[in-house]
């Protein structure tokens, strides 16, 4: 008797897997550079200038992560052959531009607006999406993207900072906000092959060459000191706080974003990754005692909402085609038909 059988079905589904630690991983990122801020205030008020906290906390993460960095190539060598411009345009422009151009930026503006500019970049990275890739944004995402920038606004209290404008400083900040796109659309370029630790890497040693030669050219004022570092409940060694600047706020924050865009996708990673000015918020509230204010509460639900908006705007063929790399799911062939 001759039996028959019925090809299997190959279906591709969307694993939920695949989102849920995108955003685990997002999160991660968010609170790890969100501690940055705090962080940093701590160095300032005991002496040491923007450029030299910067300078360390990229130095410290660039020395963590070489060797983790060199055992995730496995000998692969090749990869770094061939990707070596991505990497180069990852650490001169997501991590050293970006964090030069923001400090110059807050030289002419207040705070508060820099980071606002800075953190246009999801619009931008929208825009990049649809004009180079033809990922037209659908209603939904306009939508969550107008939601998120307004509630942004009030969560750095742009409205009541009285802060002025000035062209060098908003033409600083654009720089800035590009270098933080660059950030999201090589980050979740996974053709090239090379480890998010490995990117990671080999972007913060680019950026520690090109931040060392601006404080060697005076163009990054350096200095610190070695007083000890005052929060509100309790002090710490400034070698303490700069080791974990370096470790948390960097090494772990570019690994852990490098992770979160490759499953989110550049732009629905970008508009995650907004709640690391919630995650700055908070933590100034923790070390520095900066109560937020019930109008930054209002922005911090808005910026959620925006991005809860922006990822049902998504389009399913796009969420597919950002979990390419899992294999797809084949059900089960029916039971063969005896003819």
């Amino acid at each position: 008797m001759a039996v028959l059988t019925h090809d299997a079905r190959v279906t591709r589904r969307v694993p939920e897997s695949r989102l849920t630690s995108g955003l685990a991983f997002a999160a991660l990122s968010a609170a790890s550079f969100g501690v940055s801020g705090s962080l940093g205030r701590g160095l300032l008020d005991a002496g040491w200038t923007p450029g030299a906290a910067t300078l360390a906390r990229v130095a410290i993460a660039a020395l963590v992560l070489t060797v983790p960095g060199v055992l995730a190539m496995r000998g692969r060598w090749h990869l770094l052959r061939k990707g070596w411009g991505v990497v180069v345009a990852y650490g001169v422009f997501a991590v050293a531009g970006a964090q030069l151009c923001y400090f110059f930026a807050v030289g002419y503006l207040d705070v508060s607006i820099a980071l606002l500019i800075e953190y246009l970049a999801p619009v931008a990275v929208v825009l990049w999406m649809w004009l180079r890739h033809g990922n037209r944004p659908t209603r939904l995402t306009v939508a969550g993207a107008f939601i998120a920038a307004a509630g942004l606004a009030l969560l750095l209290d742009v409205l009541g900072g009285g802060g002025s404008i000035n062209v060098v400083g908003v033409a600083w900040a654009l720089a800035a906000m590009v270098g933080a796109s660059v950030y999201f659309v090589i980050g979740s370029d996974e053709s090239n092959g090379l480890p998010p630790i490995a990117l990671a890497s080999g972007g913060l040693l680019v950026a520690l060459v090109v931040l060392g030669g601006a404080a060697l050219t005076g163009v990054l004022p350096i200095a610190w000191t070695a007083a000890t570092v005052h929060f509100v409940s309790f002090t710490a060694p400034w070698w303490a706080v700069a080791l974990v600047l370096g470790v948390i706020s960097a090494a772990t924050a570019y690994v852990a974003g490098i992770a979160a865009t490759r499953r989110l996708g550049a732009r629905l990673g970008s508009f995650v990754a907004l709640s690391e000015v919630l995650a700055a918020t908070i933590f100034a509230w923790i070390l520095l005692g900066q109560v937020p204010l019930p109008i930054q509460v209002g922005g911090a639900l808005l910026v959620v909402a925006g991005v809860v908006v922006v990822k049902l705007g998504e389009r399913p063929a796009e969420t597919v085609a950002a979990s390419i790399a899992e294999p797809p799911a084949i059900t089960d062939p029916p039971a063969p038909v005896p003819i």
